[in-house]
């Protein structure tokens, strides 16, 4: 078995990673091909890594234009903790306001941390974000993972 192989993390790995995650690398591609690139807070949205963002914003209009995205969930501070996967896909664009009040909603409630704990005190500020934003459900062509732990 190849060092690659050793380290690469299991679907489950992968899924439980993901719910441990706390911040989204997003890379699109802008006009004149070079990155544009990204942190975002994050949620799954029935197993697909998605965020919301402003309707106008640049990665929005590059998304519209290329829908191509690349993502990164990335965690550990030295060499033999480092750990991540990357997603390379497609976006859907959700702009339905009720989907993107519900998924803020879940967003909302998944960082305590930034939003507090109680998610309804956040209801009237997600309401009113929601008429701005869009939802970014990435759909998932391919994946790399690595766990240097497992060295």
């Amino acid at each position: 078995m190849s060092q690659r192989d050793r380290i690469r993390m299991s679907d489950e790995e992968i899924e439980t990673f993901f719910a441990a995650g706390r911040k989204l690398q997003v890379a699109s591609a802008n006009a004149d091909g070079t990155p544009h690139l990204v942190t975002m807070y994050y949620a799954q949205l029935d197993g697909d890594l998605a965020f919301w963002t402003y309707g106008k914003s640049q990665k929005t209009v590059n998304l519209r234009r290329d829908p191509r995205i690349t993502c990164l969930v990335e965690d550990g501070i030295a060499y033999d903790e480092l750990r991540g996967v990357t997603v390379y896909g497609d976006v859907e664009l959700i702009e339905d306001y009720d989907q993107i009040l519900s998924f803020g909603m879940a967003l909302t409630a998944r960082y305590p941390e930034v939003f507090g704990a109680d998610p309804e005190a956040m209801r009237p500020f997600v309401e009113q974000q929601a008429h701005k934003r869009v939802v970014v459900r990435v759909r998932a062509k391919r994946t790399a993972s690595w766990d240097h732990s497992k060295m």
